[in-house]
This record gives C-alpha cells, sequence and structure tokens, in this order.
C-alpha cells in the first residue's frame, strides 16, 4: 500500500521532503523499513515539518544528489503492517478495480483511481468508452461499498454515464 512519497531533497546533506499519505502525517515512520517503488527499503526518521510535508532523513543517504535520485519515489508498507479498517473506512487500494453499478444493477464500470484534489475524494470510473468519469466519493452518491463482494453502488443521473450502463446484475 502506498504511504507516502519522496520529495525533493532538503538541504545538503541528504535529507528530502515527505508527503505522507497516512491519516496521521507522522505516522509514516509507524510502519518501519518502507519499499520504495523499484524494491529498494527506505528508512526514515522524520526530522522535523513543513507546510508541504515533513523533513526526513533516510538511512544510507547523505548527500544531496542522492537524496535527488531518490525524489518522485512513491514508499509502500506492506498490508498487513496496516491497521484494520473501521465501519465505512476503505483503503484506496482496495477500492481499485471493484465494479461500479447503479442502484438497478446496471453495471457501469470499474474504479481505476481515487483523487482528492482538495475538496474531498472523487473516484475514477472508466466505463469502457474511452472516457472515465469522476464521482463524488460520498455517502449519497456511493451508498454501497463491498469490497468483499468487489463492488460498490453508485447513484447517479443517467447523464453521468450515457453509454456506459450495460448489464443487470443477479
Amino acid at each position: 500500500m502506498c504511504v507516502g512519497q519522496i520529495g525533493a531533497p532538503h538541504g545538503v546533506r541528504g535529507l528530502v521532503l515527505i508527503r505522507s499519505f497516512t491519516e496521521v502525517p507522522e505516522d509514516i515512520t509507524a510502519y518501519g523499513t518502507l519499499t520504495a517503488e523499484d524494491g529498494t527499503p527506505v528508512s526514515l526518521e522524520i526530522k522535523g515539518a513543513k507546510k508541504s510535508g515533513h523533513i526526513a532523513a533516510i538511512l544510507g543517504v547523505s548527500t544531496r544528489e542522492a537524496a535527488d535520485r531518490l525524489k518522485g519515489a512513491k514508499l509502500y508498507a506492506a498490508r498487513s503492517q496496516l491497521p484494520e479498517t473501521e465501519e465505512g473506512e476503505f483503503y484506496h487500494a482496495d477500492l481499485i478495480g471493484i465494479e461500479a453499478r447503479d442502484p438497478e444493477g446496471l453495471t457501469l464500470g470499474r474504479v481505476v483511481a481515487i483523487h482528492d484534489f482538495g475538496a474531498g475524494d472523487l473516484i475514477e470510473i472508466d466505463p469502457g468508452t474511452g472516457k472515465t468519469v469522476l464521482i463524488p466519493f460520498t455517502e449519497d452518491k456511493v451508498p454501497v461499498v463491498d469490497i468483499a463482494g468487489a463492488r460498490m453502488v453508485v447513484d447517479v443521473s443517467p447523464d453521468d454515464f450515457p453509454e456506459a450502463a450495460t448489464s443487470a446484475s443477479e
């Protein structure tokens, strides 16, 4: 599960800016050694905070040049390291790939991404028509999320998915 991303170097001694995707940003270190997307183990130590994230030291990184090579790397924790979710909470990764259906059971498409541009989460659904659709991820618009059944109910107007509805559920 992606829990953060390495940003720009901070200073000349290998510190980096970290964007944490955890509920409490400082908790990114609670998962122990993380894994970069290329498989490299990454051990972080938070050194300070900035408005845009946290300043962190990475074990084995001591120069600005070494820190710069890591810029943009996403950081992952094993699913087993993450806490269980509460009722009504979901990890974004659990939602990717599940089927979206309207309240009558017609298939709208599959969830391909979750976005947060600052005004709340949006689910991106690919109806298979070449264009994706963004829907607010609110209880009103998405009243049912069934992770075990790999589906969600999306309450939208027919205009949101003009060509998408394909088949009724059984």
